[in-house]
């Protein structure tokens, strides 16, 4: 193998000391640059390792949160016609190795995250055909009208928070005009969320009235596949007024996660449709946002069913400001209002947890970029006054060369207890039930 290497390097050597005919060296090496410029591929990607544990033993779980090396690979191609990319992650995966490969949980050994078409068939319009990340909506890790399909499992293990944004297979068209521009975006058939279901988080799951972990049954909600039948389309209509952006949203669909449960017991997706508006505003130093969703759940019956979750309201305001160099606040404050509580509480089955009429969540997040901006130090906070729970994420990340990136950071939950009619005192609140899973990671990207 030496003997090789050392007659490449001999053999390269005296093709460089050789002198060529006039012309003729710079005749190669345009020929060649104008291969490369020409050349409608474009090949990158990333190694991602990450490792975690839980700080404290317990019986749902097993100690080791996280366990994974990740091969991330990107294909992109840019012709006349039309451009496209195919994005995929090759997973070894020490928690979930002996899972089916399955595309739409990112389960298995491959994860499909993009693989698209897209062209412009006039100037007035764009189309992307395919499986491609999806998102809008002003929220910062708050969510109201981005109905798009989230990862919250990838997100609380310690993933990158590019993961927490799980792909949707659809259509894209976008339309420009000097009034407005709309975006249409439809999908052949439900698109679900990945969500919590025990395999990676234990969780409190009020139909057994106890937590929910691995060594449990997966929830395995009743799954909408019917191609046309069972679609679903995300409508966006939005328009700048100098530095003010305003849009109007739509959405007629499913809920991305099982929060309606058959009369046998079986989880499913009930029927979701969403009116929404958001403006983001410059306001004092900062950018002001607002945001608004009206959820209307029509087979809660106006809260007569009580398998299915309530229809209501979510609002948000938060504002962005960079305090001082380098360092940037993000405040938010969102509600969630329940529509026809009274009934919910007349229909509400014995012994169940009760939820408040208003859900209140604070949220900060605190980025300070050091070292020009290779060392960054992050913290995002939720609270929520009203649940009395909370969830605090810490990350420090460093960027030692163009290529290598390092990250550690935790997730950390807490939450008050409530006696259920069992006589057990347990967390169930949204974020209180995640507590046995606060964890700490590390992690380590090379990026080519």
């Amino acid at each position: 193998m030496l003997k090789h290497f050392f007659l490449i390097f001999l053999f390269s050597t005296s093709v460089q000391a050789q002198s060529l005919p006039e012309g003729l060296g710079s005749t190669i090496e345009e020929n060649f640059s104008d291969f490369e410029s020409e050349s409608p591929f474009v090949f990158n990607g990333f190694i991602d390792g990450r490792a975690g544990m839980r700080t404290q033993d317990q019986a749902y779980q097993r100690d080791v949160s996280i366990l994974e090396t990740r091969l991330h690979t990107d294909v992109e191609y840019e012709g006349r016609s039309f451009t496209g990319r195919i994005s995929a992650d090759f997973i070894y995966d020490d928690i979930s190795k002996d899972e089916n490969q399955d595309f739409e949980t990112g389960k298995g050994w491959m994860d499909l995250r993009e693989a698209f078409v897209s062209f412009r068939p006039f100037d007035f319009a764009d189309v992307k055909i395919g499986r491609q990340i999806l998102t809008w909506g002003l929220g910062d890790l708050v969510f109201i009208n981005d109905l798009f399909p989230k990862d919250w499992n990838a997100f609380f293990i310690g993933r990158s928070e590019d993961y927490l944004k799980a792909p949707s297979d659809a259509t894209k068209l976008s339309l420009f005009s000097d009034l407005a521009n709309l975006d249409v975006t439809y999908m052949a058939r439900h698109d679900a969320s990945r969500y919590i279901d025990g395999s990676r988080l234990s969780f409190f799951n009020p139909s057994v009235m106890s937590p929910m972990s691995e060594f449990d049954p997966a929830i395995d909600a009743m799954e909408r596949n019917a191609f046309f039948t069972e679609d679903e389309v995300a409508l966006r209509l939005y328009r700048s007024f100098g530095s003010t952006e305003l849009a109007l949203y739509y959405f007629d669909g499913y809920w991305k996660t099982p929060e309606g449960q058959s009369a046998i017991g079986v989880a499913y997706f009930p029927e979701l449709t969403v009116y929404g508006a958001s403006a983001r505003i410059p306001f004092f130093k900062g950018i002001l946002s607002l945001e608004m969703g009206y959820y209307d759940s029509s087979e809660s019956n106006d809260g007569l069913n009580p398998l299915v979750r309530n229809s209501e309201y979510r609002y948000l305001i938060g504002y962005e400001q960079e305090l001082f160099s380098n360092f940037t606040a993000n405040v938010q404050y969102y509600v969630e209002q329940m529509d026809d509580y009274d009934v919910y509480l007349n229909t509400l089955p014995v012994g169940m947890p009760i939820r408040d009429e208003f859900r209140e969540l604070l949220t900060l997040r605190l980025t300070y970029m050091l070292m020009d901006q290779k060392l960054i130090l992050s913290l995002f906070n939720y609270y929520s006054p009203t649940d009395q729970d909370g969830y605090v994420r810490p990350k420090v990340s460093y960027k030692a060369t163009d290529a290598m990136l390092f990250e550690v950071g935790a997730n950390i939950f807490w939450g008050e207890e409530d006696r259920l009619s069992t006589g057990i005192d347990q967390q169930t609140t949204f974020f209180g039930q995640f507590e046995d899973n606060t964890n700490v990671f590390v992690g380590a990207r090379y990026t080519f």
